[in-house]
């Protein structure tokens, strides 16, 4: 197995969690040294590491950044030189602010200080009580290592959580949804071309983040703003993804915390998976097509999807595929050969699905026949292509996956497959295609189930089919009785029993072409 230095990736140390100036200046005892802001007024959200009560003129030597200084300013009286230069040394040191009590020494904010504090932008904070200055070191000393604490605690928490997880054989959109939880916001994990892999969170909030993900994913930090927190994806040297929390409300430091083990969760996920697992980029193709084809999700709060994951979608004509038995990651390879855009997934039961994302102005018929024949050259024998019609609304898309499922069922049982196109539409599967289509349909349900009671009451496998093979060969005898290796007289008898116990004449081409009709319905709906 590999060290732990190989399966976690390669994050940031986070800082201590911190509170701000503001928040600081909000607690319960420093409202009581009526605390009024002079300068800096524009920078109370620094955040405060520590908080540090000196009275040294040269302060600043002692600081390593982050600190509220509490000073009376009792050595720096009289002399505005000192005084301009101690807020000089404390800009110097990154200071997060200086707090002045005001009393013998300065009876009034001291004018010099506050003009140094704000060309520097160096909060300064007077306070006009009295104050003891050790009831606001304790307070701050306490509530900073309250804060480590519950972000170390949130930290192992979270850790303890996914790797549970992990060792259930959870799936990744499983521990996005317990990342999501702890974060409260919106989770994203993109590869190295920002291309979205997998989201978790409220699903308003999730379409909102991923409605502009290709201009926000590429700004400096991860994203727009505060609350935006990112952790990288990788090991070995490697660097493959990024986690994004998007919008975290929380202390950025627990937040980073809270990234950092996150990122640690799913690239031991990822490695864990091997080489049989699907990757992340075909469980999101995956993700993203089933909602379509399903039509559960409308097809417009799944653009923002379809745009995030790398899909041209603006001004597009869309050709769904399906390919029966094909292995997801050879189709991918025919598309990029092409330099076809487009989404590949397997679906259920073998189906693999194609979306095809063309310009307006190329032909779609003619790509699609290419991609078929590059397909059988690729792969040996000769895939079904089942193709709806290009739809040229994102809106007509599951429409046409379900259609495309509906020709590639349609072919599935023909007993014409073989003289079929190399892509196969609607209108080369006939009626075969059309009961396919209606098979769910109630009236089409029923009527089969009544054309077909005589044989289906009493079932009996070999009437029925012997009556399949029948209408299928446009009743020919000769023939149908070769195919069930039957003489001409046994088949006679077969054809009387299924006549008689249907109560049709085979003869009589509109009442043949009924039965065949509710047996193609039957078929269907037995799938």
């Amino acid at each position: 197995m590999a060290s732990d230095s190989d399966t976690r990736s390669p994050v940031r140390q986070p800082p201590d969690p911190v509170l701000s100036v503001r928040q600081v200046l909000g607690l319960e005892r420093v409202l009581a040294g009526d605390p009024e802001v002079v300068a800096g007024a524009g920078q109370l959200d620094r955040p405060v590491r520590w908080v540090h009560v000196a009275e040294a003129a040269d302060v600043g030597v002692m600081l390593s950044g982050g600190e509220m200084v509490l000073t009376t300013g009792v050595l720096l009286a009289g002399d505005e030189a000192k005084q301009a230069e101690y807020i000089q040394s404390l800009h110097r040191a990154e200071a997060a602010a200086v707090v002045l009590g005001l009393g013998r020494a300065f009876p009034t904010p001291p004018e010099v200080m506050r003009r140094a504090a704000e060309r520097c932008g160096l909060p300064m904070v007077v306070l006009h009580r009295p104050f003891p200055f050790a009831e606001l070191t304790e307070e701050v000393q306490c509530r900073l290592v309250r804060r480590k604490f519950a972000a170390v605690s949130l930290s192992e928490t979270v850790r303890t959580a996914l790797t549970a997880l992990i060792t259930a054989g959870a799936p990744l959109g499983r521990l996005l949804d317990e990342i999501a939880q702890h974060s409260g916001c919106p989770v994203v994990v993109t590869n190295l071309a920002h291309r979205v892999l997998a989201t978790a969170g409220e699903r308003p909030a999730v379409d909102d983040v991923l409605r502009d993900w290709e201009r926000i994913a590429r700004q400096a930090g991860g994203g727009p703003g505060d609350g935006w927190i990112h952790a990288e994806l990788g090991g070995r040297g490697e660097r493959w993804g990024r986690l994004v929390l998007c919008g975290y409300r929380g202390d950025p430091a627990t937040g980073g915390l809270l990234a950092d083990r996150a990122a640690e969760a799913l690239v031991l996920h990822r490695m864990l998976g091997g080489g049989s697992a699907p990757t992340w980029e075909e469980q999101s193709a995956q993700s993203l097509l089933t909602d379509l084809a399903s039509g559960v999700v409308p097809a417009r709060q799944l653009l923002p999807r379809a745009r995030a994951a790398g899909l041209p979608v603006n001004r597009r004509i869309f050709v769904p595929l399906v390919v029966p038995g094909a292995d997801p990651a050879g189709l991918g390879r025919v598309l990029r050969l092409l330099g076809l855009p487009g989404l590949v997934a397997e679906l259920a039961d073998g189906v693999v699905a194609v979306l095809l994302s063309l310009a307006r102005d190329q032909q779609a018929e003619t790509l699609t026949a290419h991609f078929a024949a590059r397909l059988r050259g690729e792969t040996g024998p000769a895939p079904t292509v089942a193709a709806a019609g290009p739809r040229t609304s994102w809106d007509d898309v599951p429409a046409g996956l379900r259609e495309a499922r509906h020709v590639a069922d349609a072919v599935a049982d023909s007993a014409a497959a073989r003289d079929l196109p190399a892509v196969v539409r609607l209108r080369d599967v006939h009626l075969r295609g059309l009961v396919r289509l209606l098979r769910d349909d109630p009236h089409v349900q029923s009527f089969a189930e009544r054309e077909l009671d005589g044989l289906l009451r009493e079932p009996e496998p070999e009437l029925l089919n012997v009556l399949r093979t029948y209408l299928a060969t446009g009743r020919n005898k000769s023939r149908t009785a070769l195919l069930h290796h039957v003489s001409r007289p046994a088949l006679y008898r077969r054809l009387e029993a299924i006549q008689t116990r249907l109560g049709v004449d085979l003869d009589d081409f509109e009442q043949a072409a009924s039965v065949h009709i509710a047996l193609l319905a039957h078929d269907a709906q037995q799938g």
